[in-house]
């Protein structure tokens, strides 16, 4: 018997030092994968500031979830502070920001369309899949409305702090960002006529990416807290979430209440802003993702 236990013990031993081994490894390469820097050249988009300009970017800023993470006024939200060492705050993306105050036409462009920072460090929360698609109309709008928001201050400027179990999946590569996700050698999406078609709404859907992928089948969101829903399938095949709202008026319903026909509300998704979305983007969205064949 003292023979097993002796074994026994080694075995526990030999397990416990390798996952101390994994946990190290985990927090290293986390601290080298946060710390690296990413070449990525972009052509800059001209910036304006008209009033067409503009209010086009505030709806999109609206509507399109900049306003989750950052806050209506610009200076920066909490998106989850758990009590328990999970907490992520979007950060002050206004003038009152020292590092916003520098930026460049070329920063705003990797940062939204390609997840990278003027600094060149990856930018973690920021889900630049939604947003790689933009158009530099639309792209140049967002940044127009931006700019001109009064500056804030007194905020932290963008906060991710992670308990030790997920500094460790993120340093294993577990929690994947929006830089690793992007085929950067895209060039920027032609504008589509603005109607209530598949073609426009393909376009709208580009901000369907990040939660359900970028071939909208849903499935578990990568880096998620652990207690999110697995996205719905948006697009054809066993599983689509569609088939419910063939109907455009139940869709429409839905995206403004964030409720199912049956009454019960829908976990995580960003109704705040979606409920904000035109009648054109919403029906054009509709008519994509209920005629569409292939994402």
């Amino acid at each position: 018997m003292n023979r097993w236990l002796k074994r026994g013990a080694l075995v526990l031993l030999i397990l416990g030092l390798a996952f101390t081994a994994l946990v190290a490894a985990g927090l290293i390469l986390g601290e080298r994968r946060a710390a690296r820097r990413i070449d990525i050249t972009v052509a800059p988009v001209s910036l304006r500031s008209d009033a067409a300009t503009v209010e086009r970017g505030r709806y999109l800023y609206v509507s399109r979830g900049c306003v989750d993470c950052h806050g209506a006024d610009g200076g920066g939200a909490t998106l989850v502070d758990d009590g328990k060492g999970l907490r992520l705050a979007g950060p002050n993306l206004t003038v009152g920001n020292p590092r916003m105050a520098s930026y460049q036409p070329v920063d705003w462009v990797r940062s939204i369309r390609h997840g990278v920072g003027a600094d060149g460090h990856a930018l973690r929360l920021m889900p630049s899949e939604d947003y790689n698609r933009l158009t530099d109309d639309d792209l140049a709008s967002i940044v127009a409305y931006v700019r001109q928001l009064p500056p804030q201050s007194g905020r932290e400027h963008g906060i991710i702090q992670l308990p030790l179990p997920g500094r460790v999946m993120y340093g294993l590569g577990g929690i994947p960002e929006a830089v690793t996700k992007i085929d950067h050698s895209l060039p920027p999406a032609k504008p589509v006529p603005e109607g209530v078609t598949p073609e426009h709404g393909r376009y709208v859907a580009q901000m369907c990416a990040g939660c359900h992928g970028t071939r909208l089948l849903g499935g578990k969101i990568t880096g998620a807290p652990p207690d999110w829903p697995a996205a719905a399938r948006l697009a054809p095949g066993e599983g689509s979430a569609m088939p419910r709202y063939q109907d455009v008026e139940a869709f429409v319903a839905m995206m403004r209440s964030g409720k199912r026909a049956d009454g019960s509300a829908i976990a995580v998704m960003p109704f705040a802003s979606l409920k904000t979305m035109s009648e054109t983007d919403l029906r054009a969205l509709h008519l994509f993702l209920t005629r569409s064949t292939a994402p």
